[in-house]
């Protein structure tokens, strides 16, 4: 159960808010001062502060300063009965996380307190990076895996948290991109400031560029007070863009602003505002062909590709399925009031042989599913829903022959032509794609891929010319290996070697 801190002097809004809330399973504290409010705040640790901006023995700025003191993450949010109220703004300025105005609007509060506890769980519960997905179940969320795929994820987190560059994370939907973003932000030299996250496809797409950069009052229909920007609120902090891809055109040119200069403008407003945010996006879109197709800008494409991380669809981690199952059993078992501790070998196979194209996500809903309707501590197949078992059957009943990889392609052509040297062949065949797919990542920068790649740029530049790998603008393969990236650099960006 969530707790709010109420501070507000006035008891008719102590038991409006302690009614309100009661019926959304928060539990309640209330403070007529800031003394009593810091006090319940060293001995409570509550979730989210409702704070009144007039209180009998300091201000409400003095109030909150207070408060960033002793928990720099604990979102506030101010309670006022001005609507232009200057203290809320420059609150606001300083980190606050939003304003309320009186009378006020419940379904408005409620839907930001339910925000703001998000938050604070964001920034509050850390992220856990382990290959055998052991954990307390309470105190952290788990990025559970130990395929080859996110011991490499692992090992990117690692590589750049500590550096101050934008960071791009690939993943289809449900794979955990927000974890990710989470795990850098808690290892960067960031983690003291605030952490928010917007996803850009939820958000109407007018309402979008308000979200993030502010607007003043007046700034267009419906504006009747200043708001402050994401951009503005987490200066010193990280952003987490997600499903970037959706972004307008125009919100773009605005976001790129921000990457290159730190500067923007509120929706309605000519004051230059200077920002101090690190930039996390994600996607589940080909930002590379949107680029192509002219719906992406080219120049923030390359601005926010200064790292990418690739997070494996489910259904390519192997066992990592059933350390996941495992892991969600555990967790959400004593949640649902089950204690589900093992799998059946035929539950198993019907989890692997499902394509899982919600991933995580999904596996989540229907482990939560087959814990609902389980009768005992084992997890049995008749307890998962219709569609992984239906899934199950078609196979089963019309198995198709699994498509031959690369690899053993060049193998069966090279023993059809009688090689006499096809382990070295294989070698070569592999090195060579290889280093073709994380060039096409890089898009030909050597320094970048030989960092990916663990060796020298020296080394790379004599392998690239041994292989046959050829570079201009696009990474391709000479002879037995053409490149299938075949999408032109826009005329911008700097050539590979750089």
């Amino acid at each position: 159960m969530s707790t709010i801190l109420v501070i507000d002097d006035d008891p008719a809004m102590q038991q409006v808010f302690t009614r309100l809330l009661s019926d959304e399973q928060i539990s309640v504290m209330v403070a007529e001062s800031t003394n009593r409010g810091l006090q319940l705040l060293e001995e409570q640790r509550p979730d989210v502060v409702l704070l009144d901006i007039m209180l009998p023995d300091a201000s409400g700025l003095d109030t909150f300063k207070h408060i960033r003191e002793r928990d720099p993450h604990l979102p506030v949010i101010f309670i006022t009965s001005d609507q232009t109220s200057d203290t809320a703004i420059e609150a606001m300025r300083l980190g606050a996380f939003e304003y309320l105005t009186k009378p006020l609007n419940f379904p408005r509060v409620r839907q930001i307190i339910a925000q703001a506890i998000e938050i604070r769980r964001l920034m509050r519960v850390p992220v856990a990076m382990g290959p055998d997905g052991e954990d307390d179940g309470e105190t952290s969320d788990l990025l559970v895996g130990r395929c080859a795929a996110m011991q490499e994820v692992y090992k990117q987190i690692g590589r750049v948290a500590s550096q101050n560059l934008t960071t791009l994370i690939y993943g289809e939907s449900g794979t955990g991109k927000e974890l990710i973003a989470r795990a850098i932000y808690q290892h960067s030299s960031r983690a003291s400031g605030p952490f928010l996250a917007v996803n850009c496809a939820a958000i109407p797409e007018p309402l979008l560029e308000s979200e993030l950069f502010g607007h003043e009052k007046g700034g267009f229909t419906g504006a009747d007070s200043r708001r402050i920007g994401k951009f503005e609120q987490c200066s010193g902090g990280t952003l987490f863009l997600d499903e970037i891809g959706d972004m307008t055109p125009l919100v773009q040119s605005k976001v790129l602003r921000v990457l290159q200069e730190q500067q923007f403008e509120r929706v309605g407003g000519n004051q230059t505002i200077t920002t101090d945010v690190r930039i996390l996006a994600a996607t589940n879109r080909d930002l590379e062909a949107m680029v192509t197709e002219g719906t992406f800008r080219a120049d923030l494409y390359y601005r926010l590709t200064g790292f990418t991380i690739s997070l494996p669809p489910l259904r390519d981690r192997g066992d990592d399925l059933i350390l996941l199952t495992k892991h969600l059993l555990r967790r959400l078992g004593p949640q649902l009031g089950k204690n589900v501790t093992d799998i059946a070998p035929q539950t198993i196979e019907m989890l692997k042989s499902y394509d899982w194209p919600g991933n995580i996500r999904e596996l989540q809903n229907v482990v939560k599913q087959a814990i609902l309707r389980s009768t005992g501590p084992v997890l049995l197949p008749q307890f998962l829903p219709p569609e992984v078992t239906a899934k199950k059957r078609t196979q089963t009943a019309a198995p198709q022959a699994a498509a031959s990889s690369p690899l053993e392609t060049f193998v069966g052509e090279r023993l059809q032509a009688g090689s006499t040297r096809l382990y070295e062949e294989a070698l070569e065949f592999l090195e060579r794609r290889l280093l073709t797919q994380v060039l096409q990542q890089t898009h030909g920068n050597q320094s970048q891929a030989a960092k990916i790649l663990g060796i020298t740029r020296g080394s790379l530049r004599n392998k690239i010319r041994r292989l046959g790998i050829t570079l201009d603008f696009v990474v391709g393969v000479s002879n037995a290996e053409p490149s299938t990236n075949h999408h032109p650099r826009p005329a911008e960006t700097s050539p590979p070697d750089e």
